[in-house]
This record gives structure tokens, C-alpha cells and sequence, in this order.
């Protein structure tokens, strides 16, 4: 669940948004593109955008009755490693984006719940975690190399699509050792006669 607990906001942060510029007349847009460095944890378990690469923002911020919405693309580059083979993955992740964020005072305000909708402090907005709900929710959970990777030998570890055909592992349980002894004794006694 995202976390819109009124914080400070530092304009200097780099996902955090100035809308002083931006008229609050219903309609009236502004463009934004710029880069910035991915926050730390930016993803799942076995795949993310590593902390401190580039985020392409390309947004619109639009004024609405009831705040600032902003929406457009975020992309970057994508690092983790396959859920089957555990080889190193990398990609690129481009997600869509459109949040409310409402002016103080506003009817969305009083309609609300605090974590429903993004508010604006001193015409600043944080958009980490609009971002961070659009990238987690687009990444696999379970990321693969490839579509039909084979994934791992059990017994040995090493990818299957390295392993010569029909590579087996024989394994004898314990508990057989005697009777697979006695198999051996009797296939011995039937070929010397």
C-alpha cells in the first residue's frame, strides 16, 4: 500500500515535483522530461532497476479541478537473474503513470482517505510512490532469461542447456544397496552360464 503520510518534501529530491509553474486552472499542461537516479529497492526479489541508474521521465502534469494529475512514461534499465537457471538477467522496463495528487482543501481531500490519493505539500509532490507501485506491480515475479529456459540439473547445479543429452545422475538409495547387490550377483550367475 502506498505511504502519502504528510512528510517534509525536499524540491531538491529528485522525484519530488514543482507545480508552482503550472496555473491551477482546470486544462492548463505542462511537460516534463528528465532523468534522474533510481531510489534504492526499486523492484522484487530477482529483478529490479539498480539504485542510482537512470530514469527516463517523459510526464505530463495537467491541472484538474481537484489537484494535479500527472501522467506519461517511466523507463530504465532492469538487472536480476533468472528464476529457473539463476544467470544474470538484464532488461528494460518502460511503465505508464497517472496519479491524482490533491490540492489542500479540496473535496478530494475531505472525500479521501490519506493513502488513497497523493496530496500536494507547498505545491511540491513526491513522486516516488506512484513510481515504485508502477514498477513493482509491472515485474515478474518469477523473471526469466528467456521463455523456454530449461532452468537447473538438481543434482548438479549446472544448466541443463549446457549438459550433454541424456546427462542422468544415478543415485542408489541406501536401503537397496543389499538387494541391488544381490540383482548384480544373479545378473553375473545368468551370463557365465
Amino acid at each position: 500500500m502506498r505511504d502519502h503520510q504528510p512528510k517534509h518534501l525536499d524540491v531538491r529530491a529528485p522525484l519530488v515535483l514543482d507545480t508552482r509553474d503550472l496555473p491551477r486552472r482546470p486544462g492548463v499542461q505542462r511537460a516534463l522530461s528528465r532523468v534522474v537516479p533510481a531510489p534504492k529497492d526499486l523492484g522484487v526479489e530477482m529483478i529490479g532497476v539498480p539504485e542510482g541508474s537512470d530514469l527516463h521521465l517523459d510526464l505530463r502534469m495537467e491541472s484538474v479541478s481537484e489537484g494535479v494529475l500527472v501522467s506519461g512514461t517511466v523507463s530504465g534499465d532492469l538487472e536480476g537473474e533468472c528464476g529457473r537457471c539463476l544467470r544474470p538477467i538484464e532488461d528494460e522496463l518502460t511503465v505508464r503513470i497517472q496519479e491524482l495528487y490533491a490540492y489542500p482543501d479540496s473535496a478530494t481531500e475531505e472525500t479521501t482517505d490519506e493513502d488513497e490519493v497523493g496530496r500536494l505539500q507547498d505545491d511540491l509532490l513526491d513522486l516516488e510512490p506512484a513510481l515504485r507501485d508502477a514498477v513493482v506491480l509491472a515485474l515478474p515475479v518469477n523473471p526469466l532469461c528467456r521463455e523456454d529456459c530449461p532452468g537447473l540439473c538438481p543434482d548438479c547445479g549446472t544448466p541443463w542447456d549446457e549438459l550433454p543429452e541424456g546427462h542422468s545422475h544415478e543415485q542408489t538409495d541406501p536401503r537397496w544397496a543389499a538387494l541391488q547387490g544381490l540383482i548384480n550377483k544373479t545378473e553375473t550367475v545368468s551370463t557365465e552360464e
